[in-house]
């Protein structure tokens, strides 16, 4: 069928409608990871249509051939923890801005976190978010709103009327749930349902003032520290809610070896319980703080190399489900004040990936159907997405990486509109070439062979 004979599908939004032509898409001689499907092989991918239509394909009449002979072709990575500070907060990140760094770190599909500017606790500001998103025509964009109404922990928002707007999870974050009675009723509403409830374990009475971890560091610097109770506390909290409701509990970014032991534990007792860990949490220690960059600082602070090792074991016996980069962007004259008036977190969305392949595969701590797994299917399945997967009929989100490439981590080079980065200078190995979202090509390197189009 010629282009022009092709019908134009229709994708509504709340605010507007948009038509979208469809092409046809060979990608040939890709290393398959599918951890959904258990697929790892060397196969042609073809999509028609914006699905994933066949493998084993040959070459015939295809608009656009990708040569991925040496590179993987995975699921559209999926991040499930992304702050776009959109509305409210557009000096550190906009919509569009976030959405495109996303694609440079190799992910189709991202849930945006609600500590927006108003909060995302109304059907309007979610349809803001969507229809933002739409307008951007990057990534697909999941909206994760309040718990509580104007995220201030005394009442709950109105979790149906949310969900009917699109909301796929629920969570203060930026905020712990700090009222047990709240996040019990939260969990109760939320099972209605089937949405999970995401929290940032913290007992903010055990935090205030505190700039890092609690530890021997911050004795040396004369830094106010978080203790690690002030996580394992809420965590046992959480899952003891959880249990005692059913409902469905996700840790959010995950930084004490203790805690991972707690999920380990109540996973064995059949608690739905799911947690993430960040590329930052494995990779650094509370050491970084010795430079006072503030770029080092975050919530969770970064640990010792214990609790590093005890989310590495997470990960390795499958303890931690995913990992998410807890994409926090700043403007430039926020981090460059004093250390204890900084903001925290950083930006994540371009690095994770190179990260997760420099830090995790390259030791042989994970494989790469285990990593592809934490960063595919598994925040699929706790959110409740039809994403994350290559199976005939799927959408076709696709990352396309070369597992081998060395590169130079720039933050001159982001797309992001912060660079709040500690990872400035480190060489990385691994990163997205290609990316697909609904059978179209939403994002390419530069300068790389293998890439034709049957127009050219």
């Amino acid at each position: 069928m010629r282009d022009v004979d092709r019908p134009l599908p229709t994708i509504h939004y709340p605010l507007f409608t948009i038509h979208c032509p469809m092409s046809t898409i060979l990608i040939q001689n890709g290393r398959v990871i599918d951890p959904s499907q258990q697929m790892d092989r060397v196969t042609n991918l073809l999509i028609a249509d914006g699905r994933i239509t066949a493998y084993d394909a040959e070459p015939g009449g295809q608009d656009t051939v990708i040569d991925a002979s040496s590179k993987i072709v995975s699921p559209g990575l999926i991040d499930m923890h992304v702050h776009l500070r959109e509305p409210g907060r557009e000096e550190d990140e906009t919509i569009a801005t976030g959405t495109a760094a996303a694609l440079a770190g190799g992910f189709t599909s991202i849930a945006c976190i609600p500590n927006t500017e108003p909060p995302i606790d109304s059907q309007v500001v979610v349809e803001f978010i969507r229809g933002q998103a739409a307008r951007a025509d990057n990534c697909n964009v999941f909206v994760v709103a309040c718990v509580s109404k104007n995220r201030e922990g005394k009442e709950l928002a109105e979790i149906g009327q949310l969900v009917e707007a699109g909301a796929v999870a629920f969570t203060d974050d930026g905020s712990p749930i700090t009222s047990p009675e709240l996040m019990r009723r939260a969990f109760e509403y939320c099972l209605m349902f089937d949405k999970a409830v995401l929290n940032h374990a913290e007992i903010r009475e055990l935090t205030e003032h505190a700039v890092m971890h609690e530890g021997l560091t911050s004795l040396i610097l004369g830094l106010s520290g978080m203790p690690v109770a002030a996580e394992d506390v809420m965590v046992s909290r959480d899952i003891a809610l959880a249990e005692a409701t059913r409902g469905q509990y996700h840790l959010m970014h995950v930084s004490t070896g203790n805690s991972v032991d707690a999920v380990r534990r109540a996973k064995r007792r059949g608690v739905r319980v799911t947690t993430e860990v960040t590329p930052h949490h494995f990779t650094l220690t509370d050491e970084c703080l010795r430079s006072f960059d503030s770029n080092f600082k975050m919530n969770p602070p970064l640990r010792g190399a214990g609790h590093i090792k005890g989310c590495i074991d997470g990960l390795i016996d499958g303890t931690i489900d995913v990992i998410a980069s807890d994409h926090s962007p700043h403007a430039q004259e926020k981090k460059m004040q004093e250390l204890d008036r900084a903001p925290f977190g950083i930006v994540g969305l371009e690095t994770s990936l190179g990260l997760v392949v420099t830090r995790l595969i390259e030791p042989g701590h994970l494989d790469w159907p285990a990593a592809l797994a934490r960063m595919t299917c598994n925040p699929a399945r706790i959110l409740h997405l039809a994403k994350g997967t290559l199976q005939i009929g799927a959408d076709a989100d696709v990352t396309i990486i070369d597992p081998k490439i060395r590169w130079t981590v720039d933050p001159a080079d982001f797309r992001s509109k912060s660079t709040n980065t500690p990872f400035a200078g480190w060489e990385l190995t691994g990163r997205a070439e290609v990316v697909i979202v609904g059978g179209r090509v939403k994002f390419r390197r530069k300068s790389r062979n293998g890439w034709r189009s049957r127009a050219t």
